[in-house]
């Protein structure tokens, strides 16, 4: 693992309970701003769509204001569900995005639906929607888009993603699986494991990204980060207090309930049964709560299982100003250089 250590964001716009989701933009915008300053890497943002819990659904208009609203941070999609969309319209407005922000923007795409299957079905409603198994041709074509590299035969080879300039976004692929892994070694593309979502095999899926790994015209190398959740506080006894309001919208996740985030006082009386307990047990295995210090040594040793030095962070809890604070200690306690 390399010795410098990234930290980035991961913001998925979490609506909090008796807050709206125009609130959970408003923060995001917040939220970008402070981790400039703070000296995070880059910062991404989620699509979800039909959900009481998390308002963002277009990470592709929410990365234009981000960037407005930053000057030197990376910005980007972390990420687009390329599957309901066409590779061509994507390639357009990162075109249009590395345009405005030159060197800034990050296009992420990912091949989950970031929805329950009816909601799935209405973005896809209409003749022509493909299925997921042309996911791999659909990566293929947006790389030829962004890059002017469409091949010869290709029935839209002639076609060309607009604005073209000499820049291209930074492609990467995110995923929980080893097939997402497969297409980023295949296609020569960065890869972000969701360790937030499982830890289930994450580190052998790393290796093997690694090791598949084929250089392309846009990355020699492998380039590898993990998405972890994290929460940080003064105190250890505070940041698990913190947490609960998370553990509680997950247990609801797993059962199909999309509401909205509930408070800490909420998630301490709630009537958990002896199987919630166990599933919440879980569940915090693969987080990262507690003070600075102890967070640290968690990141590290993650990232030395992962073999990545990249971090890309996702905070959320009821109170905006304890997830403030918690990247704030996260910056302070590895070092990271303020902006501004």
């Amino acid at each position: 693992m390399a010795s410098e250590i990234i930290l980035s964001v991961l913001d998925q716009s979490p609506i909090r309970a008796g807050g709206s989701p125009a609130q959970a933009i408003a923060e995001t915008v917040e939220l970008a701003r402070a981790a400039e300053r703070l000296g995070y890497h880059r910062y991404w943002v989620a699509e979800h769509h039909s959900s009481a819990g998390l308002a963002g659904t277009a990470p592709e208009i929410l990365v234009a204001r981000l960037a407005a609203a930053t000057s030197a941070m990376r910005v980007g999609s972390g990420g687009v569900m390329l599957s309901h969309y066409s590779a061509l319209k994507v390639a357009e407005t990162f075109r249009v995005l590395e345009t405005l922000y030159p060197g800034r923007i990050d296009l992420g795409i990912g091949r989950a639906p970031g929805s329950d299957y009816l909601t799935a079905r209405a973005l896809a409603h209409g003749p022509g929607a493909l299925g997921i198994e042309h996911f791999p041709g659909q990566i293929a074509d947006l790389i030829g888009y962004l890059n002017d590299a469409m091949p010869e035969g290709h029935p839209f080879a002639a076609v060309r993603a607009q604005p073209r300039g000499p820049g291209a976004p930074e492609l990467w692929l995110l995923g929980s699986s080893d097939q997402s892994a497969a297409y980023a070694a295949h296609f020569g593309c960065a890869f972000s494991f969701a360790h937030f979502i499982t830890d289930q095999g994450g580190p052998a899926v790393m290796a093997a990204y690694r090791e598949m790994f084929r250089p392309s015209p846009r990355l020699a190398a492998p380039q590898r980060s993990i998405g972890v959740f994290v929460l940080c506080a003064d105190s250890e006894a505070e940041a698990r207090r913190l947490a609960l309001s998370r553990d509680l919208w997950r247990l609801r996740l797993d059962r199909g309930e999309l509401g909205p985030f509930p408070s800490v006082e909420e998630a301490e009386d709630y009537p958990y049964s002896r199987e919630d307990r166990l599933r919440l047990a879980f569940n915090r295995r693969r987080q990262v709560v507690g003070t600075p210090e102890q967070v640290k040594e968690q990141l590290l040793a993650l990232g030395a299982l992962y073999g990545v030095a990249e971090f890309v962070v996702v905070t959320i809890c009821h109170d905006f100003a304890a997830r403030l604070r918690s990247y704030a200690l996260l910056a302070q306690i590895f070092g990271l250089a303020p902006r501004g």
